[in-house]
């Protein structure tokens, strides 16, 4: 499977309740009623889709050292078209149909204009997938984990890797990995590690190790 081989679905349909997309003791992603979501298909099978609502993104990206916590917490309002690898039965059971209205809620005339807006979207990321060399399998295709993709308004992705409790998130400012109790945050604070309650700060060309 490559990611040229993922294609957009035909039907537009829209959110009937509020859904939390992705939610575990590190962070949760939800989006609101009347989000429209159309699927993407590789070979027919469902593996993800292009959604585009109103949400939000909570994330704890603070890492506890000895010399306190740094870092920031992520609370983004996700009010434009973004990505999900990754089926979610409560997302599947709560579509619906959808009319003109609902477009129009989005700035759209039409579910034509939708599509595009989404294929543009498919198309960045795959070119993003290209070059930061995702590989591709079958993970994300069979409720395993999850692979998000924020457009960040620089003509490049944000994307959000969650597999259990390991958790990428990579912006143009930050990389932040967690799995358990290891934790990583590189940023404009410097590169922080952390694992059991030991951690390494390297900022300001100086390395603190704190036991």
């Amino acid at each position: 499977m490559t990611w040229q081989e993922f294609q957009l679905g035909t039907t537009v349909s829209k959110v009937t309740k509020k859904t939390a997309l992705w939610k575990t003791d590190k962070g949760i992603l939800e989006i609101l009623e009347n989000t429209l979501a159309l699927p993407i298909n590789v070979k027919d099978q469902l593996v993800g889709y292009v959604l585009r609502g109103e949400g939000r993104l909570l994330l704890d990206t603070i890492v506890e050292t000895g010399e306190g916590a740094i870092g920031e917490s992520v609370d983004r309002e996700l009010n434009k078209s973004f990505l999900m690898l990754g089926t979610q039965e409560a997302l599947q059971e709560s579509l619906s149909s959808t009319n003109k209205e609902d477009f129009a809620k989005y700035g759209f005339n039409d579910q034509q204009e939708f599509k595009a807006d989404a294929e543009d979207l498919l198309a960045q990321f795959s070119r993003h997938a290209h070059r930061k060399k995702f590989h591709c399998g079958e993970t994300f295709s069979k409720g395993l984990g999850f692979i998000f993709a924020f457009p960040n308004g620089e003509d490049n992705l944000d994307v959000l890797i969650a597999k259990g409790p390991k958790l990428i998130f990579k912006t143009s400012d930050i990389v932040f990995v967690s799995n358990d109790d290891k934790v990583v945050l590189k940023g404009p604070q410097g590169v922080i590690a952390s694992n059991n309650g030991k951690s390494v700060v390297i900022r300001n060309h100086s390395l603190h190790i704190h036991r």
